[in-house]
C-alpha cells in the first residue's frame, strides 16, 4: 500500500513510519506545512492512503487561534485535497482530548466509566475542539467523496525515551487523569493500530479509542476512582490497575490488541 503520512517525523509518527515499511508499505512523508494544498497535492498523488498526524499538540505553548487555526486547516487541507485525488482511506490521529474533559480548566469528571466513543464532550480549550472538529472533518470526507476512514482517539503516548518523565509527571498529576482514564499507549502499539486502521475493511467513518488494558498509576484502579472521581455511576468493576476504558470498537473494528504494557 502507498502510504502518505503526515507529521512522521514526531514521536508517534515516526513509530508509524518505521512500522508501516516494516511491513512492505511504501511510505511517503509530506516534507510541507500540511496547510499547503498545493503541497499536500504533489505529496498525495498515486497513494492509496493518508495517515494524518501533523499537529500541534497541546494548547500550551502557542496562542489560542494558532492552535486551533493550524489543527483544523490541516486536517481539512490533507484529506479534502487527497479525497479530490481519489485517496479512499484516511486515519486521523485523533485523540482523547475530543471529550475536553483534560484540558478542561473547571476539570469536569466523566459521565460515567468505563469511558467510550460516545462520552459526552465538555470541551473549552482550543486544541481539544480541533481535535473534536478533526472527527467531524473525517466523517464529511467520507460523506461527500465515499471514503472511509478512523479517528484514533489517542491516550498518553509513551515510548522508551519519555517514559520515566511521563511517570513521575503522571503520579504527580493523578487528579488530572480522571478524565481520560488515566490511560496511555505504548508507541509501538500506536504505530499497529496506525497500520491495522489504514488496512482493515472499514465503512465510512469511524471514532475508535485505543488505550493499554492498564492505567498509567501504580494505584489499583478502584482506589483511583475512589479518591478522585467517587460520584461517578460504574456500570463495572476494575480490578487491579484495570484501565477504566471501553477499548471494544479497538478490538471489533480494527482486530487491535495491546501487546507493550507496564510492569
Amino acid at each position: 500500500m502507498r502510504v502518505l503520512v503526515t507529521g512522521g517525523e514526531g514521536l508517534v509518527g515516526t513509530a508509524v513510519v518505521d512500522h508501516l515499511r516494516a511491513h512492505g508499505h511504501d511510505v511517503t512523508l509530506l516534507r510541507g506545512d500540511a496547510r499547503d494544498r498545493a503541497a499536500v497535492a504533489e505529496a498525495a498523488e498515486c497513494v492509496d492512503g493518508v495517515a494524518h498526524l501533523a499537529a500541534i499538540p497541546s494548547p500550551f505553548h502557542h496562542p489560542a487561534d494558532e492552535v486551533f487555526g493550524n489543527n483544523a486547516l490541516a486536517t481539512f487541507t490533507v484529506l479534502w485535497t487527497a479525497a479530490e485525488l481519489g485517496v479512499r482511506r484516511f486515519v486521523v490521529a485523533g485523540s482523547v482530548n475530543a471529550t475536553g474533559l483534560i484540558m478542561n480548566p473547571h476539570a469536569p469528571p466523566p459521565a460515567r466509566y468505563p469511558i467510550d466513543e460516545t462520552a459526552p464532550a465538555d470541551v473549552a480549550d482550543p486544541y481539544s475542539l480541533s481535535k473534536q472538529v478533526d472527527e467531524l472533518t473525517l466523517r464529511a470526507v467520507c460523506r461527500r467523496f465515499g471514503a472511509a476512514g478512523f479517528a484514533l482517539r489517542l491516550p498518553l503516548m509513551i515510548s522508551e525515551a519519555n517514559r520515566a518523565g511521563l511517570r513521575a509527571w503522571a503520579a504527580e498529576n493523578a487528579a488530572s487523569g480522571r478524565g481520560d482514564g488515566w490511560g496511555w499507549l505504548d508507541v509501538r502499539d500506536g504505530a499497529e493500530a496506525f497500520r491495522l486502521a489504514l488496512t482493515v475493511p472499514c465503512d465510512g467513518a469511524q471514532v475508535v479509542h485505543v488505550a493499554a488494558t492498564t492505567t498509567f498509576q501504580d494505584a489499583p484502579t478502584e482506589e483511583l476512582l475512589a479518591r478522585h472521581a467517587p460520584k461517578v455511576p460504574r456500570t463495572e468493576r476494575f480490578p487491579g490497575r484495570t484501565a477504566p476504558i471501553d477499548t471494544t470498537r479497538a478490538r471489533e473494528l480494527l482486530g487491535f490488541t495491546p501487546r507493550h504494557g507496564e510492569d
